[in-house]
């Protein structure tokens, strides 16, 4: 069976990856560089808890079977190219600034056995680095995060050295169908025939010119802009993700990663000082220590954001022809249930039942 996979950030890259291990001829097309696009430009975080709360909803429960599954898939990839990920389970607190949010976070507790509730003496002495006027917080203790440049790379080794192929700075533009039935991709610079065709290319998957007229990727290109403080020789390092105060703080070796400003601004990936300013003073109110830290890098990216807030993951309305887009800011958390669930369904045929929710075709 052969492959054709349009986009290389984390998505497609995992389902190559496994289709190849599955025996396919696969091939991966990517406009730019693979692993630089929104993957390079997140956080690396696995936050089912903090991403999508404690609600029994479709899109929670791949996020936490997805979460489960990351100790296994980091594991794999390191050992298939000997990049470490530095993938761990550091935990989260999500620190409420008021009684009322306090109160909400208690009750929320209560119901849910995947968060406790920690008053604010508590919360200090689990995370030393916060401190100031909060009411406490909620942790979230299976929470984890892994080095997402790290894992482009990784991807991309694990991928090739499972012998598919990786086309660099190759624009698809066009998906090829016959009787109904996608049968390759034309580029500029040839055309491919394929058995099936993924479309993984993130904010890019709607920009598809050549998609047929029954197929509506309903994807848009959503801004995020972050910082990454440096830590100054002298000052404690944050131990654990914390959220608050609109932003989120993930510790990463000799820095803190600050995000993320969220903006529909089309593919403007330029950073401004408004956002900048607007990161550091969050995060300054969250954790004061900060504010001797250097600011080392600022830089912006592109999710995938869909006009109901869910992905689209699945077979589209032409035959052969499937998406797997549209994760918003959750591209690095779903990568291992998204990799394994859209293989079976190229592979075997059948959908499998935990992304029924998200069928492409809602949108057509």
């Amino acid at each position: 069976m052969k492959v054709v996979i349009v986009g290389g950030g984390v998505a497609g890259l995992s389902i190559g990856w496994r289709l190849r291990q599955a025996g396919a001829e696969v091939v991966i097309v990517e406009r730019a560089e693979p692993g630089r696009g929104a993957t390079w430009a997140s956080a690396g975080m696995i936050a089912a808890s903090a991403e999508l709360g404690h609600e029994d909803t479709a899109e929670s429960q791949f996020a936490r079977r997805s979460s489960s599954l990351w100790p296994v898939f980091a594991a794999e990839i390191e050992q298939a190219t000997g990049v470490g990920l530095h993938y761990g389970q550091c935990g989260a607190l999500i620190v409420a600034s008021s009684r009322v949010d306090g109160e909400a976070f208690a009750r929320r507790a209560a119901q849910d056995n995947e968060v406790s509730w920690l008053d604010r003496a508590d919360a200090e002495a689990l995370e030393p680095m916060l401190f100031g006027d909060f009411a406490g917080a909620l942790w979230a203790p299976g929470e984890a995060v892994v080095d997402n440049r790290a894992l482009g790379r990784a991807l991309t080794h694990a991928f090739t050295r499972a012998g598919g192929e990786l086309a660099r700075v190759e624009a698809a533009y066009e998906v090829i169908v016959e009787g109904g039935k996608a049968v390759g991709l034309r580029t500029p610079f040839r055309t491919l025939g394929a058995d099936a065709v993924v479309l993984a290319a993130g904010a890019w998957s709607g920009q598809l010119t050549g998609l047929p007229r029954e197929v509506t990727v309903n994807v848009k290109p959503v801004k995020g802009e972050m910082i990454a403080l440096g830590r100054p020789a002298s000052s404690l390092m944050l131990a654990h993700v914390v959220w608050g105060n609109g932003v989120y703080l993930v510790p990463r070796r000799d820095r803190v990663l600050v995000g993320a400003t969220v903006r529909e601004a089309g593919f403007d990936t330029s950073t401004t000082p408004e956002a900048r300013d607007w990161l550091r003073a969050r995060a300054n109110a969250v954790l004061p220590s900060l504010a001797d830290w250097d600011e080392i890098e600022h830089w912006a990216g592109l999710r995938p954001g869909t006009t109901d807030g869910q992905p689209m993951i699945g077979r589209t309305s032409i035959d052969n022809l499937y998406a797997a887009t549209g994760q918003f800011r959750n591209g690095i958390l779903f990568a291992p249930a998204i990799a394994e669930s859209v293989s079976r369904l190229v592979l075997e045929q059948k959908v499998p039942p935990e992304i029924t929710a998200f069928d492409p075709r809602r949108f057509s």
